[in-house]
């Protein structure tokens, strides 16, 4: 018997005031891949996500994790959302954040205790913040803040993970050290969606891309997706490439 994918869409629309963000989404992905959701600004790459996570109204299309509803399945699932997306004044610690992570396993009457919080001062170790745990998340700078969150979504201990953004006003050392994090989980057997926006890096983070503008543009293993003629497909004139000893370089994207 075929073992249900991670997450399967069939259909999907999704609009703001009538007018479609995303048109007739359909696809399923296997396990224990990195996948990277690009396209142009607009495209509805953070609404994809929102939508399969139930947070937004869909017009039309099924979302399934594993088979089953994404209401039967939350605790399958981890979410990290946009860094500038979250209230970072409101009064907690890191460890508080990241023990928030574990609540979905001990059901909303039983509160954390010896063991929730050994096991999210584990995930801050993983993501190098473990000096930071009494901080308050307001004092800690941006890229600080994002490892935080995706401690908080290792302390889930997921199988399907979205992640939006997580790169996006990070430093080096911290971007390295998510991208070393998700081939971590990979290695797990676990499946994460990631919205990217540096192009550059596509090839070397993700082993399948997903490129979409309001429609789907093509999804696959990245050597065959993104491809220059996929790219122009999606960003049309807003994409601006170098050829350089036979290979197109891409030099930005809108």
């Amino acid at each position: 018997m075929k073992q249900a994918a991670p997450l399967s869409i069939t259909n999907m629309t999704v609009a703001y005031q009538k007018k479609p963000v995303l048109r007739d989404i359909a696809f399923e992905i296997p396990e224990g891949k990195l996948i990277g959701i690009v396209g142009p600004n607009g495209a509805g790459k953070s609404t994809l996500i929102k939508a399969a996570l139930g947070l937004i109204p869909r017009v039309t299309g099924e979302v399934s994790i594993y088979g089953k509803p994404y209401a039967e399945q939350r605790k399958l699932v981890g979410y990290v959302p946009q860094r500038e997306s979250v209230d970072w004044d409101f009064p907690t610690s890191a460890l508080d954040v990241v023990m928030m992570g574990r609540y979905g396993h001990l059901g909303w009457f039983k509160r954390p205790g010896a063991k929730e919080r050994q096991t999210a001062m584990e995930c801050l170790e993983k993501v190098g913040m473990a000096d930071f745990a009494g901080r308050q998340i307001s004092q800690l700078s941006g890229g600080q803040q994002q490892r935080i969150f995706l401690a908080r979504a290792l302390a889930q201990d997921a199988r399907l993970y979205f992640m939006d953004e997580p790169f996006v006003g990070v430093d080096a050392a911290t971007e390295k050290a998510i991208i070393t994090l998700l081939n971590e989980l990979k290695t797990q057997g676990k499946t994460v969606l990631v919205v990217h926006h540096d192009l550059a890096t596509v090839k070397e983070y993700f082993d399948w891309v997903m490129l979409l503008n309001v429609q789907l543009v093509g999804i696959g293993p990245t050597e065959d997706i993104f491809t220059k003629e996929q790219l122009q497909r999606t960003y049309g004139g807003r994409l601006t490439m170098l050829n350089h000893d036979d290979e197109s370089i891409i030099v930005s994207a809108r």
